[in-house]
């Protein structure tokens, strides 16, 4: 199949799809109205309107249209469920702002939140077969070659590798240097097919629909010469550059006016994200203190029963971007240390209180925090935030500390349900804290906020080295 046939071939099945997603909301809602025998109104067309459209864009920002996606198929799924899950807070937004969640059926609307991702799902997983026979069969394989044989070149052939699922073939690479300047691949070996001025003629032949430039970015000259022969092609041109070695922290790209630019150290929840991470926190945050109102009264008066002292401890700390704020606790200790020296607390702690040490053990003295939360100044999960002079220690000891403070600072984080919390008195403890801090924004999604939440609950190493 040519380039220009392939292409069009995948442009048809991307719009195919978005037809199918459409029609399988229709059709789950109409299903679950006639298994509950409620009659198709003008209201449940309205709401089936919304979701529509509101599936439909939240499926385009999060790229779940993407003719190849680049991740496995999980993370392909974890994004249809991402896209519904924010349909679903927009239908019940519209149900609340039109004040017609009383005509509709409890039963009905449930069932339908269920039915639809289950279906979405479903439709992918058919796709995904009927797209990997076909590949299997050597159908509609796109034919990849690689500018470049060096270290990037062999990482790019083992992820293509490992992705049979992306429809590729790395029929070879291409470099213009002699051969003792080639990288020597260790994990597979590689076809040799000549220098850029063959790659440009196989280009411009139809024999390659994509080409990765995976020269090192100081070869800038050089790399713009072939960029300006392929642009005489139809070949699909991306430039592989050792952006990895800069340490990045959810880069993105984007745009200043005409000048293209990548994000080295950004924050994830820019755009559609941070409005559905301060949907999350205050949804689930005012959830949750209905749930512990009566329990936050009774700490309260346990604490000023048990110890003297004020019942709530305020400690300055950083938060989002670096500024200062006053994080709220119950008092744990029988002291309110502030300031430049500030002592972490220890195994046999003298100064925690019998009451105090049932709290951090369990987090209760945390909750306080959730009215935070509303407020704004926290998120419900999210880097736990230190005494600033814990910072101020840590920042000049370890590489990328204040990068944790790209994000809103969390009760709960990815660090705590994996162990990393309470009493860090090397150096290297801190680091692995600070390590998960980062996997969290490099990766963060919605699904992972609430698994982070289920393991606060429920995990069994939230509470280590907790004293």
């Amino acid at each position: 199949m040519s380039s220009q046939r392939l292409r069009a071939y995948q442009d048809a099945l991307q719009a195919f799809q978005r037809l199918i997603d459409i029609l399988l909301i229709v059709l789950a809602h109409g299903a679950t109205c006639w298994a509950r025998g409620q009659p198709w109104n003008r209201d449940m067309a309205n709401i089936t309107v919304v979701a529509c459209v509101s599936y439909s864009l939240m499926a385009e920002s999060l790229g779940v249209y993407r003719t190849r996606q680049p991740d496995n198929l999980l993370s392909g799924l974890k994004s249809v469920l991402e896209a519904w899950a924010m349909t679903a807070s927009a239908i019940a937004l519209f149900l609340f702002a039109t004040k017609t969640s009383t005509q509709v059926s409890r039963v009905v609307s449930f069932g339908w939140l269920l039915v639809s991702p289950f279906a979405l799902l479903v439709s992918r997983l058919i796709r995904r077969v009927i797209l990997r026979a076909q590949w299997t069969k050597g159908q509609g394989l796109r034919a990849a070659a690689i500018l470049g044989v060096t270290p990037g070149a062999e990482k790019l052939c083992e992820e293509v590798r490992q992705r049979p699922w992306l429809g590729l073939k790395i029929i070879g690479i291409y470099d213009d240097r002699k051969a003792e300047r080639h990288h020597s691949f260790t994990r597979q070996s590689y076809r040799y097919l000549g220098g850029s001025t063959d790659l440009v003629e196989a280009c411009r032949a139809g024999r390659i629909d994509v080409v990765y430039v995976a020269l090192p970015l100081r070869a800038e000259t050089r790399v713009g010469h072939v960029l300006r022969a392929l642009a005489n092609s139809t070949a699909t041109v991306y430039l592989v550059a050792d952006f990895p070695s800069y340490d990045l922290l959810s880069a993105r790209w984007t745009a200043l006016g005409s000048s293209p630019l990548i994000s080295i150290h950004d924050t994830p929840f820019v755009g559609v994200f941070g409005w559905l991470k301060r949907l999350e926190d205050v949804v689930v945050g005012l959830a949750i203190l209905l749930l512990v109102s009566i329990p936050l009264l009774v700490i309260a008066l346990a604490v000023k029963a048990t110890s003297p002292g004020p019942v709530l401890f305020r400690q300055l700390r950083y938060g989002l971007n670096g500024r200062a704020i006053r994080v709220l606790k119950f008092r744990t200790m029988t002291v309110c240390e502030d300031g430049t020296h500030v002592i972490q607390a220890r195994r046999n702690d003298e100064r925690v209180t019998p009451l105090g040490r049932f709290l951090r053990r369990t987090s209760l003295d945390e909750l306080p925090q959730f009215l935070q939360v509303l407020t704004g100044e926290m998120s419900i999960v999210g880097p736990r935030p230190h005494a600033v002079a814990h910072n101020e220690q840590y920042r000049s000891l370890i590489p990328f500390y204040m990068l944790r403070h790209k994000v809103k600072p969390g009760i709960t984080g990815w660090a705590q349900v994996n162990g990393w919390r309470g009493e860090t008195p090397t150096v290297d403890l801190m680091e692995k804290r600070v390590a998960h801090d980062l996997e969290y924004i490099n990766n963060w999604s919605f699904l992972l906020d609430l698994k982070i939440i289920l393991l606060t609950v429920v995990g069994r190493k939230k509470s280590r080295n907790a004293w």
